[in-house]
Formats: structure tokens, C-alpha cells, sequence
């Protein structure tokens, strides 16, 4: 029996993780859930339907490799992954722990990479595939104050963006989501309590997820949701450099 493909969900647990999940899992097909929270996971399980829980950080450098074994284990593999998994931190660069500053780096970047590295063999032997890597609008400009999180977001959209024109006369495609303010559990984790004047212009997850797998679906490069957002990108890319990291260094969250 050959095995069965299916969408590999990273952070799964919550956000737009779990909004990825419904979406993926009502378009049809079988979905895996992954991130550390295993009761929320086999909540949504449950909920869903088709829907296989492996709990893992993903943080763990050898994390990746060994997913991507259980999957195959199940007689399982991966046609589209979605690499959402990832936090911020808000805060002076000083004043946060680096030990998690660093683990950020690992999920956000590190894990990443792993994973897309992983999923390509399966991928061309069975012909074709799809990766999604969640970026952020964050991605086109320097973030003082959530600094490193920032560079993340840039090292995801330029990998992506690259992948994308390696592969795309190849059978696989690969598209970044770049979201702005959203609804989700992100700011509770990173330690911003209110998006400020943000709040107004932040979307509800649904239609960002929609957005991503639509784009990857025609194989968009670059997924930037709604219209304040696709604004707010060409501006940090038009405006000179030093005016868009005092404008970013001002806002307050």
C-alpha cells in the first residue's frame, strides 16, 4: 500500500496554526498536527476528523529529522507543509533573556530550514508538493524593540522568495505568507499587550490563512493580506532606510 499524502501543520496548537488546520482539513485531504501542547492538539484532532497528533519542539535541533520519520512510520508523506510554527519577543534587545532570544532563532529560522530541507525528498519522488513558510509584514523592514524577531521574519521571506524560483519550474511550490497585525495569541506570547493604533487595522485569522493557501495554491512568491498591509510593505520598501527604522523604533505597543 503506497502511502498516503498529507498537509503537515507546524504550530498547530493555537492561532492561525489551528485556523490552518480547519482550512486545510475542509479543502479535504489528511492533515498532521504538530507543536508541544498535545492536549490541544488531539482537541483539534478530534474536531477535525482526518487528522493525525505528534507532539514535538520543534526548537530541538534534531526535532525535524525525527518528525519527518513518525510521519513516514504511519505510511504517511508530506505534500504540503505548512511552516508556521514561530514566536516573538517584545522588549530592548538587552533586556530580554537570550536563552530564549536564541530559541526563537532556532524555531523561527533553524527548524524552518530543517523541515522544508527535509520534506523535499518525499516531495520529488512523488512528484510535486507545496511548502507554505509564514513570514510577516515584520519581514520588510528592522524592528527596534522586537529585534530579533524582526530578522527572523526577513531570513524567512528571502530564503522563501529563493526556494520559490529554484523550484517553481519544478513541480513545487513554495510561497511566503507575510501577515500584519492579527488576531491570535501572538501578543500574549511576545509580551505586547495592546497592538496600539494597530488595533483597528489587525484581520481575524481566517482570511490570512484563506490568503496563504490561496496564493500558494497559484504559487504566489509573496501572500501579503489585506490591502493596509500590502500598503504598509510597499511603504517600508519605498521610504529610505533610516526614515523606516525610526518610524518602526516609534510605534508603541
Amino acid at each position: 500500500m503506497a502511502p498516503r499524502p498529507v498537509t503537515l501543520i507546524t504550530g498547530a496548537s493555537a492561532g492561525l496554526g489551528v485556523e490552518f488546520a480547519k482550512q486545510c482539513a475542509a479543502r479535504g485531504g489528511e492533515v498532521v498536527l504538530v507543536a508541544r501542547r498535545k492536549d490541544r492538539l488531539n482537541q483539534l484532532a478530534a474536531e477535525l476528523g482526518k487528522a493525525h497528533v505528534i507532539a514535538a519542539d520543534l526548537a530541538k535541533p534534531k526535532a525535524p529529522a525525527e518528525l519527518l520519520k513518525e510521519i513516514r512510520s504511519r505510511d504517511l508523506w508530506v505534500r504540503t507543509l505548512i511552516n508556521n510554527a514561530g514566536f516573538g519577543l517584545h522588549g530592548r534587545f538587552d533586556a530580554l533573556p537570550l536563552d530564549r532570544q536564541l530559541e526563537m532563532i532556532d524555531l523561527n529560522i533553524r527548524s524552518l530550514t530543517n523541515l522544508a530541507f527535509v520534506v523535499l525528498d518525499d516531495m520529488r519522488a512523488n512528484g510535486g508538493g507545496a511548502i507554505l513558510n509564514v513570514a510577516s509584514t515584520a519581514a520588510f523592514q528592522p524592528g527596534p524593540n522586537m529585534a530579533v524577531y524582526f530578522a527572523t521574519k526577513a531570513y524567512v521571506l528571502s530564503f522563501t522568495e529563493a526556494l520559490h524560483e529554484e523550484w517553481k519550474d519544478r513541480g513545487i511550490k513554495v510561497s511566503a505568507l507575510c501577515p500584519g497585525p492579527t488576531r491570535t495569541e501572538f501578543g500574549d506570547v511576545a509580551g505586547i499587550k495592546t497592538l496600539g493604533s494597530f488595533d483597528r487595522l489587525a484581520m481575524d485569522a481566517g482570511p490570512v490563512v484563506k490568503a496563504g493557501l490561496d496564493g500558494l495554491e497559484s504559487n504566489s512568491a509573496v501572500v501579503i493580506p489585506g490591502i493596509a498591509n500590502k500598503a504598509g510593505a510597499l511603504s517600508a520598501q519605498l521610504a529610505p532606510r533610516s526614515v523606516v527604522r525610526k518610524i518602526a523604533g516609534s510605534l508603541k505597543f
